[in-house]
């Protein structure tokens, strides 16, 4: 991973772990949810084909993953991760959720692009084809 100022370190998946259960303490989510979130980002790093990523993406997997879990804990940890100043920081985000569908609506919704990196993705959407037809 590369930080912020330009350090390199490798991915700790107990630090990810750490985070979120911290957003999410006291809130009503099971550990096996939290392994979930971690699954996907495992699954993205190693999808990604990258040696290096930078943390910050690592970041918002994380935020994507909470903010369908708990959207308090996605506020917390966005507040953290973000480092907002001041109240208005919170009622900015709050807003940009309040904006949004439900997470149980975005959950039931099919993706129009895959999850993951769609510019290091060897194919544009634009040019997939349905399975089964030839090209011209």
């Amino acid at each position: 991973m590369i930080k912020s100022d330009g350090r390199r370190e490798p991915f700790n998946e107990e630090k990810l772990r750490s985070g979120l259960s911290r957003a999410l303490e006291k809130r009503p989510v099971d550990a096996a949810a939290i392994e979930k979130v971690i699954g996907n980002i495992r699954h993205k790093l190693l999808a990604s084909g990258e040696r290096e990523l930078l943390s910050r993406r690592i970041g918002e997997w994380a935020m994507e993953g909470l903010k369908d879990l708990d959207q308090v804990a996605y506020v917390r940890f966005a507040s953290v991760y973000r480092s907002f100043q001041d109240i208005n920081a919170f009622h900015e985000e709050v807003q940009r959720l309040r904006n949004e569908p439900a997470p149980e609506l975005r959950r039931n919704q099919l993706r129009l692009i895959p999850d993951g990196d769609t510019e290091n993705e060897s194919e544009s959407t634009s040019t997939r084809r349905p399975s089964g037809t030839k090209k011209s």
